[in-house]
């Protein structure tokens, strides 16, 4: 009984959907021929809403999960991850909830109190606006978001006691903002305290022009921009940057920043979330960028939050592809915070001191190194008591050439320089320096790695790499984000190009708050090839 039940599923799992006749080629082929495209897209929501798991979609039809958004986005208006109405309302806050206190942020449940369902795919988790609206508002303040999708923000904001004005240039996700904003919130939603209530503002608008909203008006900016070719926010494209080519992307991005900069309030912050993007095996810098962006219209940075990504769908089909052709999968993204300066703002151009810090290397055969753990992401947790042990292991398994030599270069305290790195080295890896506390030393600092780079790009092997681990400082009131120089400074180099950017992160990272700033807990290493 149970075989020939076994034999009815199997005949069943091959029947077309339309016909129902049964086929032993993919379905998306066979409906296409037989029945058409159109067809084959009515069949494929079909699957979609009745709750078939993405993947098994995939399988079942022989279709990529960038066809499947397509579809979706075309018949909804906007890219939606779960077609199903949000249950009722369970609980109005999260289960637990302690702000973050540190430079990285992992949230391993999305969040599902009040109306967050997460239907709307490439939306952020609702604990990130919580912790933002928290720490950089009051309540009564304004918030905006101008690219509000599915509400994330928006919610917050009704939740917390703030007024929203919330924007979006998809009919379709204001749409689904209305959606979600419509519940009664109890007069004490925030720990049992009493908060007022102020319904948002929601209406369709481009984030490039706010010419409505007055100049200084706004307390708090909290926002998830599009990302540049990795999700099509909406279906007919018109004025989705997340269709646009970089170069474009960051252009547009600048009028949003320009924006941004005028309707602030004095004092005022601006957080968006942003992450990378990867072409050809390489890292493509779009955190980076966006994040000069908005510098270059007049912001400070703030803080500069690593966001852990967690439950990725595609992580299971990219692991394999990851080891196979030596990339990272992409675990992380940022959270800058910008401020808008209260008086002149503080230029990077300032600091002028130019003399180099002295440094020294050690050169050794690259060892056999156990495959075993080796990091896969982006986002590399390591324990704290081995860390930079772990760094070398990791770098020397992922990074360098079998047989060659691995360069470890250290800067040091002592007036005489030893260049070393005599040789033709396969890995050359720059320790952090020992001392990196103010911006005379991070000018040092980048007119130091600049002379290694130029020796690095006359020993280095073909395929081999240069690796400069480094990490973030804060000055004042103002965070100088260190890996952005430097990856600005070597991204004018033709003889090396950028691979990767990790972010490591230490397993027992401290909790406690720093005064009004969080801890920096996070360092990266930025991996360039030399082809």
């Amino acid at each position: 009984m149970a075989r020939r039940t076994q034999t009815s599923a199997k005949r069943l799992r091959d029947r077309c959907p339309v016909c129902k006749a049964e086929t032993d080629r993919p379905f998306a082929r066979h409906i296409r021929e037989a029945h058409g495209e159109s067809e084959l897209r009515r069949a494929v929501l079909a699957a979609k809403e009745e709750g078939m798991p993405d993947a098994q979609i995939g399988a079942r039809f022989g279709i990529s999960f960038n066809y499947l958004q397509q579809v979706i986005t075309a018949e909804y208006g906007a890219s939606i991850s779960v077609l199903k109405r949000p249950k009722r309302i369970r609980r109005w806050e999260p289960k637990t909830f302690q702000e973050e206190t540190t430079t990285v942020w992992s949230f391993k449940e999305r969040g599902d109190w009040a109306t967050h369902d997460g239907r709307y795919r490439g939306n952020w988790s609702p604990y990130i606006p919580r912790n933002v609206i928290l720490k950089y508002s009051k309540p009564g303040d304004i918030v905006l978001d101008y690219f509000v999708g599915g509400g994330t923000t928006a919610v917050e904001a009704k939740l917390l006691g703030r007024r929203c004005i919330a924007r979006d240039i998809n009919p379709a996700a204001i749409q689904l903002t209305l959606e979600n904003l419509d519940f009664t919130r109890p007069p004490e939603s925030l720990s049992g305290k009493a908060l007022p209530c102020y319904e948002p503002a929601v209406t369709v608008g481009d984030a490039r022009d706010l010419s409505d909203i007055p100049d200084g008006s706004i307390d708090l900016i909290c926002a998830h921009p599009p990302y540049v070719g990795i999700i099509p926010y909406s279906a007919n494209g018109d004025g989705d940057l997340s269709l646009l080519p970089l170069q474009d992307f960051l252009r547009e991005m600048g009028k949003v920043a320009r924006e941004s900069l005028r309707v602030l309030k004095p004092g005022g912050k601006c957080a968006i979330l942003i992450g990378d993007a990867r072409k050809s095996k390489r890292v493509v810098a779009v955190g980076f960028q966006t994040i000069r962006v908005f510098l270059e219209v007049g912001f400070t940075l703030k803080e500069l939050v690593i966001k852990r990504q967690h439950n990725c769908k595609t992580t299971g089909f990219w692991y394999t592809k990851s080891i196979q052709h030596n990339f990272l999968l992409l675990a992380h993204e940022y959270l800058p915070v910008f401020e808008k300066p209260l008086g002149e703002r503080v230029s990077e151009k300032l600091a002028v001191w130019q003399r180099s810090l002295p440094y020294r290397s050690v050169m050794r055969r690259v060892r056999e190194v156990e495959q075993k753990d080796i990091q896969t992401t982006t986002v590399w947790i390591l324990p704290k008591a081995s860390v930079d042990v772990e760094i070398k292991r990791n770098l020397q398994a992922r990074f360098a050439l079998a047989g060659g030599l691995f360069e470890e270069v250290k800067f040091h305290g002592a007036e005489t320089e030893s260049p070393g790195l005599k040789r033709s080295a396969s890995l050359v890896y720059v320790c952090p320096p020992e001392e990196l506390t103010d911006v005379n030393h991070v000018v040092a600092y980048r007119a130091s790695v600049a002379k290694v780079a130029d020796r690095v790009s006359a020993i280095l092997a073909p395929g081999g790499h240069f690796v400069v681990d480094t990490r973030d400082i804060r000055y004042g009131n103002i965070l100088w984000p260190t890996a952005l120089l430097l990856h600005e400074d070597m991204s004018k180099r033709k003889d090396l190009a950028m691979k990767e950017i990790v972010v490591v992160i230490p397993d027992e990272s401290a909790k406690d708050a720093s005064g009004e700033s969080l801890n920096v807990v996070h360092r990266y290493l930025l991996v360039f090839r030399r082809d």
